[in-house]
């Protein structure tokens, strides 16, 4: 019996809980997401891929000094969390973030907002092939403007950590890491790193993943 689809409205319910792991993880992306903010000259553009809710980036443009200097595209496939996305971002004012409901895996859903300042990969390592992860952070280059920084986050298991590999695939793709965290008594971790390539051009034909599960 293939396995039941897992219904990704209610995978954001653990956010409402401030103790859950997932909670821990959302505000450690959200520390390395102001951190990135501040580190970047102004007009900042940022992409969210997977974007979900937008519990990533929209809570911190909400609170940041430099709100009004950030042009933010969120993709995100369903159009539940898309919706919820765009409501938190009309009730916080924040006029410059767009939510596009499609695939996130498509580079041409990204040409209005390539190259990019900050783009974030965060829940998608989790959700795809080993495969899959380094053919997405061997493209994300193409996503970049020069300097840019990429947020991304995987789970670790005792028995399968990737993220050495991942963090070795990001500096033969052209970055250099800036932070890495595995959250203690958690098995989330989160990283950063800044392009230090000149970044390449963007294909718009090109899938970078598929989710499986």
């Amino acid at each position: 019996m293939p396995p039941t689809p897992r219904n990704w409205l209610e995978w954001h319910h653990p956010y409402d809980d401030p103790t859950s792991s997932l909670s821990r993880r959302l505000r450690t992306v959200q520390g390395f997401l102001r951190d990135a903010i501040d580190a970047h000259p102004c007009p900042i553009r940022l992409i969210s891929m997977c974007a979900g809710q937008g519990r990533d980036v929209i809570p911190v443009l909400a609170e940041h000094p430099r709100r009004d200097d950030v042009t933010a595209l969120l993709v995100e496939l369903d159009p539940r969390n898309a919706d919820a996305a765009r409501a938190a971002a009309r009730l916080a004012g924040l006029g410059r973030v767009n939510v596009l409901a499609d695939d996130a895996a498509l580079t041409g859903n990204y040409a209005a907002a390539a190259p990019a300042d900050i783009v974030l990969a965060c829940g998608i390592f989790g959700n795809i092939t080993d495969a899959d992860i380094k053919n997405t952070v061997q493209h994300l280059p193409q996503l970049c403007a020069e300097g840019a920084t990429v947020l991304w986050t995987r789970g670790r298991r005792p028995d399968n950590d990737i993220t050495p590999q991942i963090r070795r695939w990001f500096a033969e793709s052209g970055f250099e890491e800036v932070a890495f965290e595995a959250l203690p008594d958690t098995h989330h971790s989160v990283g950063a790193h800044r392009l230090i390539i000149p970044p390449p051009p963007l294909e718009p034909g090109l899938k970078l993943f598929q989710f499986v599960r």
